[in-house]
């Protein structure tokens, strides 16, 4: 089975510095990768909480991590939740956790779920696969033309966010958009000719800023960072690695806030990048950054 090359993986591992006997969390293991070199360098000495919220991540982590055995606890969840997760699992706290935002290529090319727009699947977009809760269809047949108008433009700073509000709500009084590729024909006819053939998909920016709307991702980040400095063990180093600005606004906000009020060292005062060579290795490295901090001892 491939797995996807971890990003910043020697910076993160430096970052983080941990020493035998660590307790890791990894708040977001996807498909294991960063755990993996993590319990290698540490010959084993260490243990890891891996949390994730797609079920399908969780069963290809275990796959590649049983080597390592007991080493390793699974949950399933959100990293928002990670303290009350880790305390139902018999955790105490962590002298590090590990919070990846980066989605997962599989969760966009294979999950059946939406993410994608080139491909005609229900519109669920759910890391979690329910539906029970909102989905990406609930949200686009339910939400005011105002409220799809603020979260194209927040979420994925939609130039074209007011046309695209407005065509979805005058489509949706015809019939329910349900699947994707009801969604990218709205959203191409609702865009000037010029931006349908531009380097980006025409649907990138919408269907990332659903994504968000839907999955509270942003929210998520902006919770769990208090939440996983307050978990930790003091001297014990919090790593976060960003995708888009809003995260890393958001993750740069929340680790200075603490700072300024002593709760926390900053380990980087500026986000560690990928360097050419790896953005050459390894394409969707591009736009990450790496910001870490350290709790008191």
């Amino acid at each position: 089975m491939p797995y996807h090359i971890p990003v910043l993986l020697d910076e993160t591992l430096a970052a983080l510095d941990q020493k035998p006997g660590a307790r890791l969390i990894d708040g977001t293991i996807g498909d294991g990768g960063h755990t993996a070199a993590f319990l290698e360098r540490m010959d084993g000495k260490a243990t890891v909480l891996g949390i994730d919220l797609d079920n399908t991540a969780l069963a290809t982590a275990k796959e590649r991590l049983a080597s390592w055995g007991d080493r390793v606890l699974f949950a399933q969840g959100n990293y928002r939740d990670l303290e009350k997760i880790a305390r139902a699992n018999g955790w105490e706290n962590a002298t590090g956790i590990l919070l990846d935002l980066g989605i997962r290529s599989a969760e966009i090319e294979e999950s059946g779920l939406g993410f994608s727009f080139l491909r005609d699947e229900p519109l669920i977009m759910r890391f979690d696969g329910r539906t029970d809760e909102e989905t990406a269809a609930s949200l686009v047949n339910s939400a005011t033309q105002q409220e799809l108008s603020d979260i194209l433009q927040t979420y994925g700073e939609e130039s074209f966010a007011p046309r695209i509000a407005k065509a979805i709500v005058i489509a949706r009084k015809r019939r329910r958009i349900l699947r994707t590729s009801e969604l990218v024909e709205i959203i191409r006819n609702a865009v000037p000719g010029f931006a349908r053939h531009g380097k980006a998909h025409v649907a990138t920016k919408t269907f990332q800023a659903i994504r968000i709307a839907v999955n509270e991702e942003l929210a998520s980040v902006q919770a769990a960072i208090p939440v996983a400095i307050s978990f930790l063990a003091p001297g014990g180093t919090l790593a976060v690695m960003s995708f888009h600005s809003l995260e890393d606004r958001i993750v740069k906000t929340g680790l200075r806030r603490l700072a300024d009020v002593g709760t926390v060292e900053l380990l980087t005062k500026k986000p560690i990048v990928p360097s050419e060579e790896e953005i050459k290795k390894n394409p969707r490295s591009r736009s990450a950054k790496l910001r870490a901090a350290r709790t008191r001892s």
